[in-house]
């Protein structure tokens, strides 16, 4: 073998390595926090095989108690839906709320991510990311489906502002936890 092929070799290689590490570190995020089902909508249907549907999911913001986000996401029937490997599409739309006394647990960067999804048996991701508007003391939420080739415009974004809850006048300001 000559040094240029090896070297070759030994590229595709370690690429390869890095992708399969990647996929995994995408798949072990979004492990980490699996949505709660809240019910699917069949949209188009197929013979003998899975419908198309419309899903809908519920998850908890992991640093910001008190906040929980709802997401809707085209889910592929057919062949393909049925064993795992349809690339789902990227429309997604987020509605995230107050649902108790909001808590910060800890410092956060702007647009960190809150949950992770794969989109595709390769390259395609869905990611809910957090940011605070610390002018007017509000968490905002975006969700975008990207591809590690050519990216995807397709986003929604929701805003909660933070306001008191029962009888605590405490409101914390996102402003400090910001870092």
């Amino acid at each position: 073998m000559t040094p240029s092929v090896f070297r070759s070799l030994r590229g595709a290689a370690l690429f390869a390595g890095a992708l399969l590490l990647g996929l995994s570190a995408i798949s072990a995020e979004a492990a980490s926090q699996e949505p709660d089902p809240i019910f699917k909508k069949s949209t188009v249907w197929k013979f003998m095989t899975p419908d198309d549907k419309l899903a809908v999911y519920g998850i908890d913001d992991p640093v910001v108690n008190g906040v929980a986000c709802h997401f809707t996401t085209p889910e592929k029937g057919g062949v393909k839906g049925m064993i795992g490997i349809a690339e789902e599409v990227s429309d997604i739309s987020l509605a995230c709320r107050q649902i108790g006394p909001i808590t910060i647990k800890e410092k956060f960067e702007q647009g960190d991510v809150v949950f992770r999804q794969s989109r595709s048996l390769f390259f395609k991701k869905m990611q809910i990311v957090r940011g605070c508007d610390t002018k007017r003391n509000v968490l905002v939420y975006l969700v975008y489906s990207d591809k590690l080739i050519e990216g995807s415009p397709k986003n929604s974004t929701s805003t909660v502002p933070i306001m008191p809850w029962g009888t605590s006048g405490e409101v914390p300001r996102c402003a400090d936890y910001v870092k």
